[in-house]
């Protein structure tokens, strides 16, 4: 069974940073692509950032420069650094695993950026 568990949620003052951290059970080169979605209530979830297992990496608009997607050495967790953060940063934010069409969802982390 694959599962991903997200960390590192809270809540952080507008200007402030955090540290997403998503262990997963397999080596992250197992996925063809990682990656960051969030929602919003009454929003579709969106892609924040992913990383390929070639390491090709891509970004939303709204938060290039500001975030940056990782992975560790061990190559089981994946991270997503988080800085310049600014409310509409406020959601709840999922790790994505994807290989060989399928997908694979972590529970989620809350993230509130207050103003």
């Amino acid at each position: 069974q694959v599962q991903l568990v997200e960390s590192g949620g809270g809540l952080v003052q507008a200007g402030g940073s955090l540290r997403l951290s998503c262990a997963a059970s397999r080596t992250i080169f197992w996925f063809n692509t990682m990656g960051w979605y969030r929602q919003t209530p009454g929003k579709q979830r969106e892609l924040v950032a992913s990383i390929s297992s070639g390491s090709i990496t891509n970004y939303a608009d709204a938060v290039k420069g500001r975030f940056t997607i990782s992975r560790d050495s061990a190559k089981t967790t994946v991270y997503l650094q988080m800085n310049g953060l600014k409310p509409e940063d406020t959601a709840v934010y999922y790790c994505n695993g994807q290989r060989l069409g399928y997908q694979y969802w972590g529970q989620g982390t809350q993230v509130t950026v207050s103003s």
